[in-house]
Formats: C-alpha cells, structure tokens, sequence
C-alpha cells in the first residue's frame, strides 16, 4: 500500500488490484486524525497484505478510537481483527445488517460495535460525522459519510472507476485522467458494481444523487477511485448517466476456456 497525505489530517492508504480486460481497481482505506482518530475500511483480505504494518507507519494502532466500516465486503474488512487486536479502545462503526452479514464469516465482537444509521452523526472530539448512504452501493450494509470540519465526503464504493495504470489506482488523482476517460471508467464501474442502476426509477435516483449534490463536498474520496478535489459536480452528472449506460457483461465459458487453453503449452499465445 502506498500512503500519502490530503490536506492536514486526513491520510490515503492506497492499493490496488488489476483486473484484465478491466483495468487496475484502486483499492482504498483512509485514517482521519480526529481528536478521536478514525480509520475508514481496513484493506484487502489477501494473505500478501499487511494492513496493520502500513496503518502503524501513520498513527499508532493504539491510538485508533474509531474503526469505521463502510460495508463488510472483503476488499474493505483485510485487516479488521488484527486492528481490533491492536488498538483496544475503538469501536466498530458499522450498521446492524453490516454486524449480521459478517457473522458469515467471523463475527465482530459485540460490545466493541457502534451502530449508525444513515442521517446519524458521529462526534469525534473535533467534528461531526454524518452517515449517509452513497447513491450506488454494491452491499446493502453501506454506509458512507461526510466530515463537516474538511468538507470530504467519504462515499465507499460510489463513483469508483478503474484506472490505466498501476500508479495512479495508487497513489494518483482522479483529475489525472481526461474527463472523457474518467467518465467512461466511473460509468464501468456503475455497471459492474451496481447493476441495478439500469432498473432504478430515475427521479428517486436522483434524489439520492441531490444529498450528495446539497452537501457539496469540496473532496470525494472513494474506495475504488483516486481522491477527486473539487470534481464532486462532473462526477455528479456522470451519476445521472448511469441508468442509461451499457450494462456490463463479462466474459462467457467460451471465453474463459479460450483463457485457459493460452496458459497450456502450444496453446493461444497469452
């Protein structure tokens, strides 16, 4: 993972994962300096990342007082029990479905759990957090939120898009890819991560768009997107698209045979 700042107290831990055919799908957590330190998602459940040993480089795991869990896919919960383990006085913010859905795998500890509903707020110490849930969403348990004191809306898997390259899924910007490109990436992954979205009625759907539109986030930060400064209107409108964009369809047997014959000795060229 690769970390760098944003502003004074707000640090992206970036990493990323290629898909072929697809692109490099940025995967990100964030830690939140707060009076009481927060820590957003905790990385990817691969057995080559050591979350804990990154997030130590940023703040002391001992610190953490918040551990805020925008929804318990695996590409968001890598780290989350060693973290537990490491940092005794956080808590676990996350919502009752979110509590119930990880129970499938390994339950969290409930007397270190939070729950937050969207349109709640969260205090801590210096600031207010305000739950939201993100127009798109992949899992039923999301929840997002804006920080009121840096004007950053954290909005999990929403406006995501894959990136060309390696370095900047990582540790690069949205602004870094041409507005057409970053459109055509966001839509993509609208389709691939929401599917509903071409089934949605538009002007519910808009609304849910005009929560993020009324807060007017001066910086977006996304699970699966580079952080976008001040683009928070264009990605917006590129939102609105979605319902009428290409659905995604991926690749068939055919096609996965074809894949696996490239690998074999005197098969496809790969």
């Amino acid at each position: 993972m690769d970390t760098h700042k944003l502003g004074s107290d707000t640090t992206v831990m970036g990493d990323s994962l290629e898909i072929p055919g697809i692109g490099h799908i940025p995967v990100n957590a964030f830690v939140l300096t707060a009076r009481e330190p927060v820590v957003v998602d905790t990385g990817l459940s691969v057995a080559d990342r050591d979350f804990l040993a990154v997030l130590s480089g940023v703040i002391d795991p001992a610190d953490v007082r918040w551990i805020w869990l925008t929804h318990p896919d695996r590409d968001h919960t890598g780290g989350i029990f060693e973290l537990l383990e490491a940092a005794p006085r956080a808590r676990v913010v996350t919502t009752f479905v979110g509590a119930g859905i990880m129970t499938t795998w390994r339950p969290l500890p409930m007397d270190r759990l939070y729950f937050l509903n969207p349109g709640q707020s969260l205090d801590v110490g210096d600031r207010s957090l305000t739950a939201f849930r993100p127009p798109l969403f992949d899992n039923p348990a999301t929840v997002g939120f804006y920080d009121d004191k840096t004007r950053i809306c954290f909005s999990s898997d929403c406006f995501g898009g894959p990136m060309p390259t390696e370095e900047i899924a990582r540790g690069g910007h949205a602004n870094d890819l041409k507005p057409e490109e970053l459109r055509e990436a966001q839509l993509l992954w609208a389709a691939i991560d929401s599917p509903w979205v071409h089934i949605v009625d538009p002007v519910r759907y808009g609304l849910w768009l005009d929560l993020v539109r009324e807060m007017n986030p001066e910086i977006v930060l996304s699970t699966h997107l580079p952080p976008a400064v001040r683009m928070t209107g264009r990605m917006l409108e590129t939102l609105t698209m979605a319902p009428d964009a290409d659905p995604f369809v991926g690749p068939d047997q055919v096609a996965l045979e074809q894949l696996l014959a490239s690998f074999e000795p005197g098969g496809l060229p790969a």
